[in-house]
C-alpha cells in the first residue's frame, strides 16, 4: 500500500478533493494537477536525492507536490518558514534539496543564502509556463518503502531533526485514523494546522487521499478565522496540535456558535478543561491522542478515564527509569489527588516492542542512537503511570526541574495553574536558584479582557490540593502572546533563557517564604544578581 497507489485510485474520482478559498478541484483533477508537478520535478531533476522543499503557506501547489512527489517516487520536505538565516539553510542544506518551491515570500526569506538550489516562485510566469508545458508524466515504480516525507521536529527543546516517512508508513497512517476516527468520503477535512507538519499530513491529508474525502485549506491558522472557514466550507473534522483550541477558545464568544458543521476534531496537547470547554461552545467532538511524527508509541484515550490522563499505551508502552532502564512503579496520590512519588514514578515513555514505526532521522546516526536505545524508541516525553495503568503526561525529557532536593516534571503543575481565572496558555520551567538547584517559574498568557490578581495568586495556590509541597512557582511572568512554534507548541527556550529579565510584568516571592507575591523592579533584579554572584552562580544568571 502505497500513497502513489491512493492518489492513482483517484485518477477518475469526480467528488470533490481540495477546496481553497473560493476554488474548488475534484479528486481527478488534484490528481491531474499532481501528475504535472511530477513531470515538473522530473524535467528539472539532477543528480542526486530526489528532495524537493517546499516552503509554502496551505495553499493548492502544496497539496498538488505532496501528490506529484508521491507519483515522481520523490520526496517532500517540509521546511518551515519561521526558520531563518542560517539554520533555515542549514535545514535546506542537511536534507539535500535540490529544488525549492516556493513564492514570492519564500523568495524574500531565501535572499542571500548560500544554498545551490533552484527555487521555483509559484507566482511566476516561468513556473506557469513550466505547468502548462508539462502535463504528462508515468508514475515511477514505488513501493512502501519509498521515502516520501522528511518532517522536520518542531525544535521546542533542541535542533529540529527530519523524521523519515515512507510511502507505506504514510499509508498506513492513513488507514489506522480511518478506522479509529472515523473520517469517511463525506468528511470536509478543514486543515488549520501546517502541511509540513506531521499532524495535518497523517492525519489528515492521507486519510482524506484514501478515503476521497475532501481537503480544505486554511493557508495559516488563525483563531478569528476558525469558525468562519468551518462555515464557509462546511468542515466536518479537523485536526490540531498544542494551543490550537485555546486560542478559538479566546476569541468571542456568541449564541450561535453550535451552529456549524462541525462533527469532530482529533489532535493533541489540548487541556482537559479546554476539551470539554470546546466540545460544549461547539458541539463537536474532541478526540486526543498521544503521538509524534516518527510514530514510535501510541497512547490512546479511552471511555471513562480519569480527567486529565493520556489514556492507556499500546501493547509495549512503558515508562522507563533511563538511568536504571527499568519500568517505573506506579504514581501514588494522597486523599487530595497530590503525586505521592513524583521522582521515582515519572519516567520517559518507551516502546520496548522495537522499532517498527520509527523509520529513523535523514543524515542524523546520533539522534537515531538516542531514540533507539536498547532496541527500544524512546520518545523524549516525560510521563507517569498510576495503578490502572493511565499514563499522565509530565512534559518533555528537558522539563525536569530539581526544587529542594526534590525533582518533579513541569506538566503536573501546568495542569494546576491552568485553573487560574482567565488563564489561555501556561508554560512552567525551571530557573536557576541563587544558591544551588532551580526554581520554579511560570509565564501566563491570559484570555482577551482578562486580568490577574497578583493579591490572589498565593492564596489560589494554597487552595489547590494536588500542588506538591516544591512546585509553587517563586516567579509568574505575564506574557502578551506566548511565544510558539508554527505547530503551536510553547517554545520554552526562549522563555526560560530571559527568565525574569524581560520588560514584561513579572511577580515573584522575595523571599522563599514569603506570603505574597509582588512585583519584580529593577532593585529587586539588582539584588538578586548579587545573591547570585555572592554564592558564585553568576554564569548562570539569565539573558536580557
Amino acid at each position: 500500500m502505497t500513497i502513489a497507489a491512493l492518489l492513482a485510485a483517484r485518477a477518475d474520482d469526480d467528488h470533490v478533493g481540495l477546496l481553497a478559498g473560493d476554488e474548488s478541484w475534484t479528486w481527478a483533477d488534484v490528481v491531474r494537477e499532481s501528475t504535472s508537478r511530477a513531470a515538473v520535478f522530473e524535467a528539472l531533476r539532477v543528480d542526486g536525492p530526489p528532495h524537493i522543499g517546499v516552503l509554502l503557506d496551505n495553499v493548492p501547489e502544496f497539496a498538488f507536490w505532496l501528490g506529484g512527489a508521491a507519483l515522481a517516487g520523490a520526496v517532500i520536505v517540509g521546511i518551515n518558514p519561521t526558520r531563518r538565516g542560517d539554520e533555515l539553510a542549514n535545514d535546506i542544506r542537511h536534507t539535500d534539496c535540490q529544488l525549492i518551491v516556493t513564492d514570492a515570500a519564500g523568495v524574500a526569506l531565501l535572499d542571500g543564502l548560500d544554498l545551490g538550489v533552484r527555487l521555483l516562485d509559484v507566482g511566476s510566469t516561468e513556473y506557469k509556463q513550466l505547468v502548462t508545458d508539462h502535463r504528462e508524466h508515468t508514475p515511477a515504480a514505488v513501493d512502501d518503502e519509498t521515502l516520501l516525507l522528511l518532517l522536520f521536529t518542531s525544535g521546542t527543546t533542541g535542533a529540529p531533526k527530519a523524521v523519515r516517512c515512507t510511502q507505506g508508513r504514510l499509508a498506513s497512517i492513513a488507514e489506522r485514523v480511518e478506522a479509529q476516527y472515523g473520517v469517511n468520503r463525506d468528511d470536509v477535512c478543514y486543515a488549520p494546522m501546517p502541511l509540513f507538519h506531521g499532524n495535518a499530513l497523517m492525519a489528515l491529508w492521507a486519510p482524506a487521499v484514501r478515503t476521497g474525502a475532501t481537503v480544505a485549506l486554511a493557508p495559516k491558522f488563525s483563531a478569528s478565522g476558525f469558525l468562519a472557514d468551518v462555515r464557509r466550507y462546511g468542515a466536518t473534522y479537523f485536526t490540531y496540535v498544542g494551543k490550537a483550541l485555546t486560542y478559538v477558545l479566546g476569541t468571542e464568544e456568541r449564541p450561535d456558535d453550535a451552529d456549524n458543521p462541525l462533527q469532530r476534531g482529533f489532535g493533541n496537547e489540548a487541556s482537559d478543561l479546554d476539551i470539554e470547554r470546546f466540545e460544549r461552545r461547539f458541539g463537536c467532538k474532541i478526540i486526543e491522542g498521544y503521538g509524534s511524527s516518527e510514530g514510535g508509541a501510541v497512547i490512546q484515550r479511552v471511555p471513562d478515564m480519569p480527567a486529565g490522563a493520556l489514556g492507556v499505551g499500546a501493547p509495549g508502552v512503558i515508562v522507563v527509569n533511563p538511568d536504571t532502564m527499568e519500568e517505573c512503579p506506579p504514581a501514588r496520590f494522597d486523599a487530595q489527588g497530590r503525586l505521592l512519588n513524583a521522582e521515582e514514578a515519572t519516567g520517559e515513555i518507551v516502546n520496548t516492542q522495537g522499532l517498527q514505526r520509527f523509520e529513523g532521522y535523514y543524515r542524523n546516526e546520533e539522534a537515531f542512537a538516542a531514540r533507539s536505545r536498547n532496541g527500544w524508541y524512546w520518545s523524549g516525553d516525560l510521563a507517569y503511570r498510576d495503578d490502572q495503568g493511565f499514563f499522565w503526561f509530565a512534559g518533555r525529557n528537558a522539563d525536569w526541574l530539581r526544587v529542594d532536593g526534590e525533582n518533579f516534571a513541569a506538566a503536573p503543575v501546568e495542569r494546576i495553574l491552568a485553573r487560574l481565572p482567565g488563564v489561555a496558555a501556561v508554560a512552567v520551567f525551571a530557573v536557576p536558584d541563587a544558591r544551588s538547584g532551580d526554581q520554579v517559574m511560570a509565564v501566563v498568557e491570559l484570555r482577551p479582557g482578562a486580568t490577574l490578581d497578583a493579591a490572589a495568586l498565593a492564596p489560589f495556590l494554597a487552595a489547590q490540593p494536588d500542588l506538591g509541597t516544591k512546585w509553587a512557582p517563586r516567579f509568574v511572568r505575564l506574557v502578551p502572546h506566548m511565544p510558539l512554534t508554527v505547530s503551536n507548541k510553547v517554545q520554552k527556550a526562549a522563555l526560560r533563557a530571559e527568565a525574569w529579565m524581560t520588560d514584561d510584568p513579572v511577580y515573584w516571592r522575595a523571599e522563599r517564604g514569603d506570603p505574597a507575591f509582588t512585583p519584580m523592579t529593577d532593585a529587586d533584579r539588582a539584588a538578586l544578581r548579587s545573591e547570585f554572584d555572592a554564592h558564585g552562580r553568576g554564569s548562570q544568571w539569565p539573558c536580557s
